[in-house]
């Protein structure tokens, strides 16, 4: 069975090694959870699972090797303990209660199938997925997970409707799936360096332990607070063929903004120019000149291009390709310009990756950024961060 599931994993694209295997298997030797499901199942999501946008695809995958062998079945009827009888007579139902129970169908069918379980019920049964009991996942009983459950005693305990692993809670961070401004943050933090900058006004609690120890009296050390080191130019393309990105523009923007305090941002239109702008609606009548940003911010500077590179190709090889001006100097003049100024520069494509082979202005811009393009996917983001962390610039 378990070797079955590491197969599956594997299939998912979950990197499952036989170290992890021997380790889950290692701590179930030695009892380091209670044996119960779904004490099993935390066990072993965290023996494998490593990145948090894997967790959807290991819960199918656990369901889908585990399911429907959790259960235990009796099969010769038994005397009814005289405690569940009790509690099946103090049990009255409101009409809000009987309305949260019609899909295990009329209330006939519920009460003929609850007597039919009493009557084949072996024993008191905690856990499984058939018979009354406590902590399980039958319909009937207490303490358990099923989301339609007729309570027969007891208290609610857990205060949910459905096993953790068919919940799919993580569902929405997914690698696959499609991207928000949650999971946006959750990639963007790989790029965060953190330093130690500003006035002395934390207490260094290692270091005046250690000097209060040498001194032989009370030596309290301060020490700076520890901010985001990174700093960021984020350019976003606006306008034409990015209007269907708009949505997903502004979930980066504003997962950009709340994760790096040291970012600064640009607009420009298809392809970068002599001039970028800061409001969209003053475009034409508040510029700022790129030899200003390229003199302003310093070379440790990280960049990211948000665009769709569809345009003429044109619009990057030829002074005067521009569609808004007549610019004296290529677009690819100024990329270049940039990129040597910051090395660490990533550009990020919404279209998907498949298509960009069809786009001849997409293939220029990808070699006028070293072929450091990306789809602006989860994947996508976390390779380009990857990348920019490796870059530290001049």
């Amino acid at each position: 069975m378990f070797f079955n599931f590491v197969d599956e994993l594997r299939a998912a694209g979950i990197p499952a090694s036989f170290k992890e295997h021997l380790t889950l298997l290692e701590a179930l030797d030695k009892d380091v959870i209670e044996q119960t499901p779904e004490a099993f199942y935390y066990l072993s999501r965290a023996t494998f699972v490593k990145d948090e946008g894997l967790i959807d695809r290991f819960d199918q995958v656990f369901n889908k090797v585990f399911k429907g062998i959790l259960s235990d079945y009796g099969q010769n009827p038994v005397e009814i303990p005289e405690d569940w009888l009790k509690a099946v007579a103090e049990k009255f139902l409101s009409e809000e209660e009987m309305e949260k129970i019609k899909s295990l169908g009329d209330w006939d069918e519920i009460m003929d199938t609850l007597k039919k379980r009493l009557e084949e019920q072996q024993k008191r049964h905690e856990g499984g997925n058939k018979w009354i009991g406590t902590g399980g996942t039958s319909p009937f009983g207490h303490s358990g997970y099923n989301p339609e459950g007729v309570r027969i005693g007891g208290e609610s305990k857990h205060k949910r409707a459905i096993k953790v692993w068919e919940k799919r809670e993580f569902k929405n961070l997914d690698s696959t799936k499609e991207l928000g401004t949650r999971n946006i943050k959750m990639a963007l933090r790989r790029l965060r360096r953190f330093a130690r900058e500003g006035n002395p006004d934390q207490l260094d609690l290692d270091a005046t332990i250690e000097g209060t120890a040498k001194q032989g009296w009370l030596d309290i050390h301060m020490r700076p607070e520890r901010r985001n080191a990174v700093k960021l130019l984020l350019f976003l393309d606006v306008g034409g063929s990015m209007d269907p990105f708009i949505k997903l523009c502004e979930e980066l923007f504003s997962a950009a903004t709340s994760e790096f305090k040291n970012l600064e941002f640009f607009y420009f239109h298809n392809c970068l120019y002599e001039g970028v702008w800061k409001d969209n609606k003053r475009r034409w009548q508040e510029r700022t000149k790129v030899w200003d940003v390229l003199h302003k911010y310093g070379h440790d500077y990280k960049v990211i291009f948000v665009g769709d590179a569809a345009m003429s190709p044109y619009e990057i090889t030829h002074p005067g390709g521009s569609v808004e001006h007549m610019n004296e100097e290529a677009g690819a003049v100024w990329m270049q310009r940039l990129t040597n100024t910051y090395p660490a520069t990533v550009w990020l494509n919404p279209v998907p990756e498949k298509q960009w082979g069809y786009s001849q202005s997409t293939k220029i811009m990808k070699q006028l950024v070293n072929d450091r393009m990306y789809p602006l996917t989860l994947d996508g983001l976390d390779d380009a961060m990857r990348e920019l962390s490796r870059k530290q610039g001049h």
